[in-house]
């Protein structure tokens, strides 16, 4: 909670300011602390409303410093809706209960996720990424409650995806939410779920993601 609370406060402040460089984000890094005493609810749901409320202020396109080659509010609308829905997910699971989120978030986390973990500037950050890249190494996701699919295509220079339901090296059958939660690594895939070489959907897992 201190984490995600702090994420807001932070990109808040970024867009308020119309910030065009990195703001020290320790608010959301450094979480030592005190959980002894009562949960941070009210804390937790006032940084989010300040935070939509200047977002709204602002409007998708006031240009603000983000990363990589993103520069508008847009993106940290995005994306702080897809952090807050997966820490969202932490909660639940750390307590036992449901996990749901609407059809079209999840389906734009899926996109998201996909569009920022296939930029190359990862293979500068982390060399290890670069190990993913071979041929014949393709791996699909295909919700099995609505008609949504997607192919992730590692044979190239790069990595590409696209939204398609093709034939691939291994593909992961299941719900939509429970493929949200796979890709962000909140969730094992059972084995009846995975058709084909599970070798390569597990190099994979284990050589993405980001929190």
């Amino acid at each position: 909670m201190r984490h995600i609370g702090g994420g807001h406060r932070w990109a808040e402040e970024t867009i308020r300011t119309r910030s065009t460089t990195f703001r020290p984000d320790d608010q959301l890094r450094k979480l030592d602390g005190d959980d002894s005493g009562a949960v941070p609810t009210a804390q937790l749901t006032e940084g989010a409303t300040e935070f939509a409320n200047t977002l709204r202020a602002a409007g998708p396109n006031a240009q603000v410093w983000a990363p990589f080659d993103y520069d508008t509010t847009s993106f940290w609308a995005r994306r702080f809706t897809h952090e807050t829905v997966v820490h969202r997910a932490d909660a639940t699971l750390a307590a036992g209960t449901e996990f749901t989120v609407a059809e079209d978030v999840a389906l734009d986390g899926i996109d998201e996720w996909l569009e920022l973990d296939a930029l190359p500037q990862h293979f500068d950050l982390d060399p290890r990424r670069r190990n993913l890249i071979g041929p014949g190494r393709t791996i699909a996701l295909e919700a099995t409650d609505t008609d949504a699919a997607w192919l992730i295509d590692l044979t190239g220079d790069v990595i590409t995806w696209r939204r398609e339901r093709e034939q691939a090296t291994v593909t992961v059958r299941t719900a939509l939410t429970d493929l949200l939660l796979i890709i962000y690594r909140r969730k094992a895939v059972p084995a009846n779920n995975i058709h084909g070489d599970q070798r390569l959907l597990d190099f994979w897992l284990d050589h993405v993601g980001f929190e």
